[in-house]
């Protein structure tokens, strides 16, 4: 391939993608408020038009934001790529006296620091403008920036090393470094997997033991019948930072816990708290978990494989933006086809993301009807009425922006699916 037919290629690809990613996000501003004013009959005697209509304006204005930030990223990855940035900064950094490594991870950092200061604004405005206006953000700037500030020195501690690791190999392990580097890549996730309950998470939220009540007895309950163990049931402070609730499993082996949101537990009832459970439990009993890792494994497997071939091709380096004068360096350094793939990669791989929401809505189905199974259909549907109200989750997806990206069933059709599990219309209380 010559660079001109690649550049096209890639010009091409940006455009498809964001164009889709535009029209899609109009698809579903206009069809969430063209519903607005009408709940939806099988949510009729459970949710009013008051917190219907929330949810639909909170719907608009994420959109709204998500549509500029996709412009700005598009004319930021322009910039980076053919309007000559990123080769700017390959350049500067050749004359920093330090190693070839040390120069590709400097590349990283100032690169990060560019995509950083683009990206902070849109953070900033949804936590405190979009999420405050609607009710959730409870969020002060000086834990924002305590968070902003962590998350940077746990990225720092872990990437690092890795980014280190990843730019050795391509230089030291020959024509099959990408192999190793993929087993360094899946130890990484492992040792994430290890760290995050008990050295990452408390960083950023506190977590007590769930004290004795009727919800931690059902919950007992539900792992004795599905022999089911883990490491202890924790209760997180999420509503320091945000009103919306949730529930998850997270660690490793032994060391599985089952994390509760303090803000969950108070608007769910206990028979409520067991069916959310007997849901997330239902993703390991079904190996949900395992199935999307060896997924994920065999992908990123391709992808460094794909990599490896790419940053032997010259119209690779110089399609992207790198000028032919610069190629001898460019094939030099790994750091620099490591950092265009990686900008340039998701413009390709965008027509995946129905594959991988399709999939993932199908582990949501298990999952139901293992909880259906294992815990009350009817306070299943209950818990989820009242996540989707208090999450101002709209009720009114667009049905392609829905399949689309959508990585859970739209409400209507998971609630019509547990009721036809339970073998009759769920009854929701008001």
């Amino acid at each position: 391939m010559t660079p001109f037919a690649f550049t096209v290629v890639f010009v091409a690809a940006l455009a498809a993608s964001v164009g889709m990613r535009l029209w899609l996000a109009r698809r579903q501003v206009a069809h969430v408020a063209a519903h607005r004013e009408t709940v939806p009959a099988a949510f009729a005697a459970r949710i009013g038009i008051t917190a219907h209509r929330k949810a639909a304006d909170y719907t608009v204005a994420k959109q709204r934001l998500g549509m500029l930030h996709t412009a700005m990223d598009a004319l930021l990855l322009l910039a980076m790529t053919l309007g000559g940035a990123l080769a700017a900064i390959v350049a500067w950094t050749e004359t920093v006296p330090v190693g070839p490594i040390a120069r590709d991870v400097l590349l990283f950092v100032v690169a990060g620091v560019v995509y950083g200061a683009v990206g902070l604004p849109f953070s900033w405005y949804h936590t405190f403008r979009i999420e405050e206006r609607f009710g959730f953000n409870r969020m002060t700037l000086k834990l924002w920036l305590a968070d902003l500030a962590k998350g940077l020195a746990v990225a720092a501690a872990l990437g690092l090393p890795l980014l280190v690791l990843v730019l050795w190999l391509m230089r030291a392990a020959g024509t099959y470094w990408w192999l190793w580097a993929w087993g360094a890549w899946m130890a990484f996730q492992v040792l994430i997997l290890v760290l995050y309950p008990t050295v990452i998470a408390p960083l950023f939220n506190k977590f007590t033991p769930m004290g004795e009540s009727a919800a931690r007895a059902r919950v007992e309950a539900l792992l004795a019948r599905c022999g089911f163990r883990s490491a202890g049931l924790f209760v997180m402070d999420g509503s320091k930072r945000s009103g919306h609730g949730n529930a998850y499993f997270t660690g490793f082996g032994r060391a599985k816990r089952i994390v509760f949101f303090d803000t969950l537990l108070d608007r769910l009832a206990p028979d409520e708290v067991e069916a959310v459970l007997a849901h997330e439990l239902g993703h390991y009993r079904l190996r949900h978990v395992a199935k999307r890792v060896a997924w994920s494994a065999a992908l990123s497997l391709a992808v460094l494989a794909l990599l490896a071939w790419l940053a032997r091709e010259p119209w690779f380096y110089t399609g992207l933006g790198i000028p032919a004068a610069m190629l001898p360096i460019a094939l030099e350094r790994p750091g620099v086809a490591l950092e265009l793939f990686l900008l340039a990669l998701p413009v390709f791989t965008f027509v995946l993301e129905p594959l991988s929401a399709q999939y993932s809505r199908r582990h949501e189905f298990e999952a139901d009807a293992f909880a259906t199974r294992h815990a009350s259909a009817a306070a299943l549907t209950q818990a989820l009425v009242k996540l989707y109200e208090d999450n101002a989750a709209t009720l009114t997806p667009d049905p392609l922006h829905s399949a689309f990206y959508d990585s859970h069933p739209p409400a209507a059709i998971r609630i019509a699916r547990i009721e036809a599990l339970a073998g009759a219309p769920v009854a929701m209380a008001a």
